[in-house]
């Protein structure tokens, strides 16, 4: 059984075209749609589920509960889409801000509270990359949108992205395939806004690997995943779905910022307790 977070509705046919392509070849799955990342990292120490597509958030949470309980939990494959991301801060063209430091008492506009790209990643660099504290040095206002979707669904980016372009922020977070995406779609205007400041690298989503699972099976589902081929015409148009062009084995290197982010903002304890007081899911 494989978990999956029902964020849009082209969930259910990405994982129906996944378990035709995996009875093809012998192995048969079902999964289950939870409608947040935090009922179903807990299915997978209940037992529930063998397998679960994770976002990064959701993988920290996983492992933290696994290392508290003298379990393990692994990540057994990701996208190539999943790997090395940034984020960037994003003012508008006519903005007089040249570094972080100008926005001092300004309001910079971030995505849902449990969005790693456009919130927890991004005050962990300005942390830590300009000494610039949210309520201290600067006015932080989030743009939640489906809480315990931790951003997939890029609303709060998006919603963050129109309110820059109106005046009602002064900057706003985004993974920077969303701040190109935007301005091909329009909400941003084009040469209408500049990047001030982009965070180090980090990973996205990953499959992951409940405790408990057999070896063996968990490596012939990772196998599998890793052998679908784009230039096969009926495979790409799941991968397309998915966004992706191909599997990649699961890392955890890629996922630092995160986990410091995770806990300096105290989103997470370290036996991976919910301590975000204001998240609602």
């Amino acid at each position: 059984m494989l978990g999956a977070v029902a964020y849009a509705p082209k969930v259910v046919t990405i994982w129906e075209g996944f378990k035709a392509y995996f009875a093809e070849r012998g192995y048969a799955f079902d999964y289950i749609l939870y409608s947040n990342y935090e009922t179903q990292v807990e299915a997978q120490f209940k037992g529930d589920i063998a397998f679960a597509w994770n976002s990064p958030l959701a993988w920290v949470r996983a492992d933290r509960m696994a290392r508290a309980r003298g379990q393990q939990v692994r990540a057994l494959a990701m996208r190539d889409s999943d790997i090395d991301l940034h984020s960037v801060l994003v003012v508008r063209s006519d903005s007089p801000a040249q570094n972080p430091a100008d926005l001092s008492g300004r309001t910079i506009g971030f995505g849902a509270v449990d969005s790693p790209q456009a919130t927890l990643i991004p005050l962990d660099h300005l942390r830590h990359q300009a000494g610039m504290v949210a309520g201290r040095d600067y006015n932080a206002r989030r743009f939640d949108v489906l809480g315990g979707k931790h951003g997939d669904h890029i609303g709060g980016e998006r919603d963050a992205a129109v309110a820059l372009m109106k005046g009602d922020i002064d900057a706003a977070w985004m993974i920077a395939g969303n701040h190109r995406a935007f301005a091909h779609e329009g909400t941003l205007p084009a040469s209408g806004t500049r990047i001030l400041a982009t965070t180090a690298a980090f990973d996205h989503c990953n499959m992951t690997v409940s405790p408990g699972v057999d070896a063996g099976i968990a490596q012939r589902f990772g196998d599998i995943l890793l052998g679908m081929d784009w230039n096969d015409a009926r495979t790409r148009p799941l991968l397309e779905l998915e966004g992706l062009k191909s599997w990649q084995p699961g890392r955890t290197s890629g996922y630092a910022l995160l986990e410091r982010a995770v806990s300096e903002e105290g989103f997470y304890d370290g036996q991976g307790h919910i301590t975000a007081t204001d998240y609602r899911y």
